[in-house]
């Protein structure tokens, strides 16, 4: 046991290195110290952050749950968010980070809990030399979570709720549904097979139905597990490291530290011998074909340095000339793409190495030839000895990636890098990682490819016919299926497959060629300047053609994007370029075709012109075309099995929209085109075109020039007269508007339904209108969350903010729940109507905060390159050329007064205004839930009931006729003229 700390003993640290491996193009500073109480941290100073951010992972999570409590460690992570001594408010830690443009969150892993946020680094601009920063305050809250949490007892139902209602969203996934079903078939004696979620019937009902003290239970679950030596703390500012330090020793110190081993689990495997040769067919909700082959693999936790596994992943997920992928694509048996790789179990258990192939209707059919196809691949890899040329393959690609690896948000680092530190890398490596590769060991690599044989596998087939009848139904989720031995037969002739050699295996298989899309050129010309351009600049501007472009000069990366307005293919000629982060994609567009090519410039000009080429000249090959539509097919009928958060704003938008479609509208039409049809129309897409591009990065004038002028003449179309470039409008719900639409979800056995409650504010050009919605949204995000979500326990799924379209924008709610929607909109409409109190009574001082979180967050600092040029092309697109709409944004927010943020209010959001415009979406659920059947408890909580503004709720049965009465609003407009922009 560790000894009592003496108020000296706290005030020390041990510095482990502050000497790690990072890119060449980060200017942070870094130090790796541990506490007295064995907590390491990794401090991190960045002098240009805009935000400041700190994770703390924690060596515990569903692996250490009781057998008769799971899903315990998921909700200690709930509960402990819910108040602590020194901060008992249950909502103290998630106003402060609001009212200091802060987030939130925290997610579990098998073996961790992690838990993060995000706040503006940045003092007030009134902050005296002597006030801390907004980073200080948001740790010291931090740190009591693993101090003095108070598990609340008043909190406790309402959280178990959460965890309830985050478990229900997931019970139509077939995400969780096909990955529970794996861990319920594997060993029972290994946590692998714990049901990781937890629900209310297991965290609440039973316990208390045994005589137990479930709040109890979770104390003393945060007191066996929560220890200081099993935890890893990052934390990232503006300030020096010394500050950082000396914070991190005040408030982290009193984690107590229990000096507790890691938990590893060594005496047991997820997979038994028994558990090996069988296969399962398991029934998906969705209309999916899949195909996946799981071997138990080496344990590579000590073999960063090698990582065997990658180069064998490589090879067996390839997707060009000589893979599994091109030969089943030529059979037309693959629908999608081949992933393959090793899943990490936990600590002390060697990892599961998983093949997943999307198949055709022809490749469910075929499915037994495909696996051995597989194993002849993997013959052909045993046979060939582990090749250097390869591994240096990689290695290159990844020192390249490392080297230019430029930053990502705050809170995603410090989550990442808290993770990573449970790791046993070497500390200077921590920042690295996994990322770079280090050491060739073909022994290692052929004692992984050993793991890969007929003996040591496990197979699914996912499918909604395959067998027809399914004999059992998984415990959790409900997923139907079949679990049995693998026939003899079959066993045999994979067997067979995996002794092929060179004289009889396919000959269409072989190892990959050499990579000719490794850049070479890596050069970045890097000046001095006094300030970064904040827009592109126009470079031609003519009837067939404009060409934007902005040479960086922020992020210094050999790295160029292009854009340009106008996939099949070319995927196995592209996939050597995706390996080198070099990526194309043609889609569509509201106003056309869209391409994009991405990543090295030193090799960005072949991969587009090749990929223009194969656009021209596009050959629709029938028997790939019935793949694809097939594919289409699948895709617009699974549409309506997402979440229901996740349709509700298509409808949204339709509803919106002058011209807009669902894929319920879609679906009807596919079955009537075919080849000949695609065939006639695609020559005559590309025949007459304007054409606007986007060149940003490491490129000059000339090469901008280049690039448009090759997109141009390889596509060689007539010019398309401004007079036909079309105009994307939006309908204009009027004052007073009141408009309801009803829709049943399609998939019956959805528990939830959803709404989506839009209040039309105005024209989205409009700067003080737009300013005031940006404010509404800052001020409100935090109050009706802690009210919808954490004290009426609506739902998991509680979302509000602004919502812009092309050329509107509004205030919106989505809430998910097992509450029916005419409830969930009184409830909003409550939680309005109250705030109009709590606005009308803010003080000044909390409205200027408010206030300045929302400015920093409008000028937070770009992270990437892509970031820049996404932020251009969404003003390009549209025409709006709005390229320092921020800047003007954080303008018009610090004009704004009080009783102007009231006088909006009382005209566009409160309830009972007649001025204002709203529109609600329900899409109900067809079950009945037992929530809605309490009708006694229903009637209770609605006794609130709220004044409302007079008017009728006009339910939209007829939407042509509804969209017909509507007024369209102007389209977009450009803010300057477009003259202005030209060099």
């Amino acid at each position: 046991m560790s000894q009592p700390q003496t108020p000296e003993d706290r005030r020390k640290s041990i510095r482990i290195t502050d000497k790690l491996e990072i890119p060449s193009i980060d200017t942070r500073k870094y130090r790796v110290i541990r506490l007295h109480n064995q907590l390491e941290v990794l401090l991190v100073h960045d002098a240009d952050t805009d935000m400041a951010s700190a994770a703390m992972d924690v060596n515990v999570r569903c692996f250490s749950d009781e057998l008769d409590m799971p899903g315990v460690a998921h909700g200690v992570e709930h509960l402990s968010f819910m108040g602590t001594e020194k901060y008992p408010d249950e909502n103290a830690y998630t106003k402060y980070l609001a009212l200091h443009s802060g987030s939130f969150n925290a997610h579990t892993g098998a073996t961790s809990t992690n838990y993060y946020f995000e706040i503006a680094a940045k003092r007030v601009e009134d902050a005296t030399a002597t006030d801390a920063s907004p980073l200080y305050g948001a740790l010291d809250r931090f740190a009591q979570f693993f101090i003095s949490p108070l598990f609340l007892a008043n909190t406790l139902d309402r959280e178990l709720r959460a965890v309830d209602s985050e478990h229900k969203k997931n019970l139509q996934s077939d995400t969780w549904r096909l990955s529970r079903l794996g861990k319920a078939l594997s060993n029972p004696k290994h946590p692998y097979c714990h049901f990781p979620t937890g629900n209310y019937e297991v965290l609440k009902i039973e316990p208390e139905a045994k005589g137990m003290d479930v709040r109890q239970k979770f104390m003393e679950f945060h007191k066996k597990h929560y220890s200081a030596n099993r935890m890893k703390l990052v934390v990232l500012g503006r300030e020096s490291l010394g500050e950082l330090e000396s914070w991190v020793i005040d408030m982290f110190s009193g984690v107590e530290n229990k000096d507790l081993k890691q938990n590893r689990w060594e005496s047991e495997v997820p997979f038994r011998p028994d558990d090996l040769l069988t296969q399962c067919f398991a029934k998906p909700v969705m209309d999916l074909r899949q195909l996946d082959l799981c071997f138990p693999f080496i344990d590579e936790e000590l073999l960063f340095e090698s990582q065997p596994s990658r180069y064998i992943s490589h090879l067996i997920g390839h997707e060009g000339p000589g893979s599994i992928m091109s030969y089943i694509n030529s059979r037309g048996w693959a629908s999608g793409r081949l992933g393959a790789g090793v899943w990490p179990v936990c600590p002390g258990t060697p990892g599961i190495f998983k093949c997943q192939i999307r198949l055709t209707e022809d490749g469910l059919a075929n499915y037994q030839e495909i696996v051995k196809i597989v194993f002849q691949y993997i013959s052909l890899l045993k046979e060939s000895p582990p090749a250097l040329w390869i591994f240096e393959e990689q290695k290159s690609l990844a020192d390249i990636e490392f080297k230019f690896r430029q930053k990502t948000p705050a809170r995603k680092f410090s989550s990442k890098i808290a993770a990573v530190m449970q790791t046993p890398l070497p500390r200077e490596w921590i920042i690295s990682g996994l990322s770079k590769l280090r050491t060739f060991n073909p022994d290692r690599i052929k004692e992984g490819l050993a793991c890969l044989r007929p003996d040591n596998f496990r197979m699914t087939v996912v499918s909604q016919k395959m067998p027809g009848s399914w004999k059992s139904k998984e415990k959790w989720y409900g997923t139907e299926y079949t679990y049995e031995k693998i026939p003899l037969d079959l066993i045999e002739e994979i067997k067979k497959a995996h002794s092929t050699t060179m004289k009889d295996r396919l000959p269409e298989l072989h190892l990959p060629h050499k990579n000719a899309f490794i850049p070479t050129k890596l050069e970045v010309e890097k000046k001095e300047i006094k300030e970064a351009a904040l827009e592109p600049k126009l470079l031609r501007n003519d009837d067939k053609a404009r060409i934007w472009f902005k040479k960086d000069d922020t992020f210094w990366v050999p790295k160029a994007n292009l854009h340009d307005l106008v996939q099949d293919a070319l995927e196995e000629y592209s996939y050597d370029a995706e390996l080198t982060v070099l990526n194309y994609s043609i889609q569509s567009h509201s106003s056309g075709i869209e391409v994009a090519v991405s990543g090295y410039n030193d090799k960005l000009l072949v991969l587009l012109e090749k990929g223009l080429v194969t656009m021209r000249d596009l050959e629709v090959k029938p028997e790939r075309f019935e793949i694809i539509k097939e594919r289409m097919a699948r895709a617009l009928a699974n549409a309506d099995f997402q979440q229901p958060f996740r349709q509700v704003g298509s409808h949204t938008s339709w509803l919106n929209s002058e011209r807009g479609y669902l894929g319920e509208h879609w679906r009807p039409e596919l079955p009537h085109i075919d080849v000949e049809d695609i065939q006639q129309f695609y020559p005559q897409l590309l025949r007459q075109i304007h054409i606007e591009t986007l060149v940003h990065g490491n490129l000059y004038k000339e090469d901008a020039l280049k690039l448009g002028d090759l997109v141009e003449t390889t596509l060689n179309p007539r010019l398309l007269p401004r007079t036909q470039w079309p105009v994307s409008r939006n309908l204009i719900f009027p004052p007073g508007a009141n408009s309801v639409y009803h829709k049943n979800l399609a998939d019956p056995k959805n528990v939830n339904h959803c709404i989506e409650y839009l209040l039309t504010v105005g024209d989205i050009s409009d700067r003080p209108l737009l300013a005031k919605t940006q404010l509404l949204d800052q001020m409100t995000h935090e109050p009706a969350f802690n009210q919808l979500r954490t004290k009426e326990q609506l739902g998991y799924i509680i979302i509000s903010g602004m919502r812009g379209t092309s050329t509107t924008v509004g205030f919106k709610f989505i809430i998910q729940s097992e509450r029916n929607c005419k409830y969930l909109e009184a409830r909003i409409e409550s939680f309005l109507a109250s705030y109009r109190k709590t606005l009308g009574n803010m003080s000044e001082v909390e409205f200027e905060k408010h206030k300045m979180s929302l400015i920093n967050s409008r000028l937070e600092k770009l992270n990437n390159l892509d970031q820049e040029t996404n932020r251009f092309w969404e003003h390009i697109s549209v025409e709006s050329f709005d390229f320092d709409q921020v800047y003007q944004d954080a303008a018009q927010i610090k004009a704004l007064r009080h009783d102007d943020m009231v006088k909006f209010y009382d005209t566009f959001i409160i309830p009972t205004s007649v001025t204002r415009s709203k529109l609600a979406i329900h899409l109900n659920s067809q079950v009945i839930s037992l929530l809605d059947l309490e009708k006694s408890s229903a009637t209770e909580e609605v006794s609130d009931k709220v004044e409302g503004n007079g008017t009728i709720p006009f339910v939209i049965t007829d939407v042509r006729e509804f969209k017909s009465k509507m007024v369209v609003s102007r389209g977009r407009q450009a803010i300057r003229h477009i003259s202005e922009f030209e060099e």
